[in-house]
């Protein structure tokens, strides 16, 4: 092999696959004819809320477990010090 087919298989080839990935991960952004929302701008979409837990929407947590009174024996280990 002499210099110019080295440099082309190593260099260009790679240079011209990368290229090719490189416009195809792009070309949805070039496409794209949609605006944008940008800071400033009214909303104009009905809002979505977001829960980790759909299923509890709604529910009411408590900090102390029901019947926590004087008479109550707390269960529950670990907090701060890491003790468990």
């Amino acid at each position: 092999m002499n210099v110019v087919q080295t440099i082309l298989v190593y260099a260009v080839i790679p240079l011209a696959i990368y290229g090719l990935v490189a416009l195809l991960t792009l070309r949805g952004k070039f496409a794209r004819n949609n605006p944008r929302y940008r800071p400033g701008q009214p909303w104009e979409y009905p809002p979505v809320w977001w829960t980790a837990n759909p299923a509890g929407v709604g529910d009411r947590a408590s900090a102390a477990p029901t019947g926590a009174g004087k008479g109550s024996k707390r269960t529950a280990k670990g907090g701060a010090r890491g003790s468990w």
